[in-house]
């Protein structure tokens, strides 16, 4: 696909790129993926990652033990694995069609498809140039048939990229409230300009959350993120609590019944602690609602 640049080589319209796979959540990120591209008023990438390590283009067998002296075994296992890469690249396009004809019954006016062989991570970090954000879905293909409750790359994509990225459960619900997770640090204030630049949340409450002690520097930093965000059409709801992060933010979005969880990584802070480390696998597998991490 030709990207459109302008003269600093930054493309003119960035997208929202959904990750398709074959997993349960496969159609609600496409059903996600269309309501932040009709929000946000930007085209929409459906992108289908084949897993080279799982299904390699070529396979090179020479190392194995026992199989030099026989060429014609490890030609037929040669070409086992590349008619099982081939049929994966066949299952990824029919997966890509079916997702397009949704996203478009879903109002989206522009659409393009890409198919990689490649690593995910890898691949996502090629396209930030020309994405936005990033919609995958909180179980991938792989931990589902694995019996895990995360996708097993998730973490590692978090890691990698700088776009935020939206990670959703396998039912769609169009969102109508969020909450920011936020620590008062220079970061923090520049996931809420980032906030303050996009419409995707505009007309919704939107709850800035403190988890701390409630002191006036506390206070005074909440109300400096409010300022930044008061003309942007948000109902904006301020809170302070103190208890464990993953505890404390879950309970906070229950009790007032809160569609997406906002979370950003934050310097050094306890936030920051529980985004990159086990607490965030812990925050993942007990998630039931959308979760955008903000870069």
């Amino acid at each position: 696909m030709t990207v459109e640049t302008s003269e600093t080589g930054v493309p003119d319209t960035l997208q929202v790129v959904a990750c398709i796979d074959g997993s349960e959540a496969a159609l609600a990120v496409c059903d996600y993926a269309a309501w932040a591209s009709s929000r946000m008023a930007d085209p929409l990438m459906l992108l289908h990652v084949l897993d080279e390590e799982k299904y390699p283009a070529r396979t090179d067998m020479s190392g194995s033990i026992g199989l030099g002296s026989r060429e014609q075994l490890q030609e037929e296992l040669v070409n086992l694995d590349q008619q099982r890469s081939k049929l994966a690249l066949k299952h990824g396009h029919l997966m890509l069609d079916e997702a397009e004809k949704r996203v478009l019954a879903a109002g989206v006016g522009k659409v393009t498809k890409r198919q990689r062989h490649d690593e995910l991570a890898g691949s996502l970090v090629e396209l930030e140039p020309e994405a936005r954000l990033f919609v995958m879905g909180l179980h991938g293909e792989s931990s589902a048939a694995a019996g895990r409750h995360v996708g097993s790359q998730l973490e590692t994509v978090i890691r990698s990229v700088h776009r935020p990225v939206f990670l959703v459960p396998v039912e769609f619900e169009a969102p109508k409230s969020a909450m920011l997770a936020f620590d008062g640090s220079p970061t923090a204030f520049r996931s809420i300009e980032l906030l303050a630049g996009t419409p995707v949340f505009k007309g919704m409450p939107m709850h800035l959350v403190m988890v701390g002690s409630d002191t006036e520097e506390h206070r005074a930093q909440l109300k400096r993120a409010e300022g930044a965000l008061k003309n942007q059409g948000m109902d904006l709801h301020l809170a302070i609590r103190q208890g464990d992060v993953e505890q404390t933010l879950h309970a906070y979005q229950e009790e007032h019944d809160i569609d997406v969880l906002i979370m950003g990584a934050y310097g050094h802070s306890r936030i920051r602690r529980f985004l990159v480390g086990s607490t965030t696998t812990r925050m993942l597998e007990t998630a039931r609602k959308p979760l955008v991490i903000l870069r």
